[in-house]
């Protein structure tokens, strides 16, 4: 999975300070507010928060511009980085059902078509 799609960036476009809350919303899917919050509550319980923060935010590259063309290839990134096997299991069973409507269709069109069925059978 080295795919540019896979690492963790900054996210600069929707940042409050340095991208970091940002970033990780766009990695995981968990709302930004929810990643402040939990900064937040790990500075005043433990006092690490601001420091780790600062630490993602000085070693984590700015997200390029051209990552994402839309919001659904968004979502299915993020998908792909919380469980790849379900996604590649989501896909080959969209591909499976895909070739599963086209034999349909190719069945129906071949059966009411004598003359093109005949044709087929003579090109066997």
């Amino acid at each position: 999975m080295s795919s540019q799609r896979t690492k963790f960036y900054r996210d600069k476009q929707n940042s409050k300070l340095m991208g970091v809350c940002s970033g990780l919303s766009d990695y995981t899917g968990i709302e930004a507010i929810w990643w402040r919050l939990g900064f937040i509550v790990l500075t005043l319980s433990t006092g690490f928060g601001l420091p780790i923060y600062f630490v993602l935010g000085l070693l984590a590259d700015k997200k390029p511009a051209h990552l994402y063309t839309d919001r659904d290839e968004q979502k299915y990134w993020q998908r792909v980085r919380q469980s790849p096997k379900r996604t590649a299991r989501e896909v080959r069973s969209r591909f499976r059902d895909i070739d599963r409507r086209l034999a349909d269709v190719e069945q129906h069109y071949v059966s009411s078509n004598p003359r093109l069925s005949a044709e087929i059978e003579n090109l066997r």
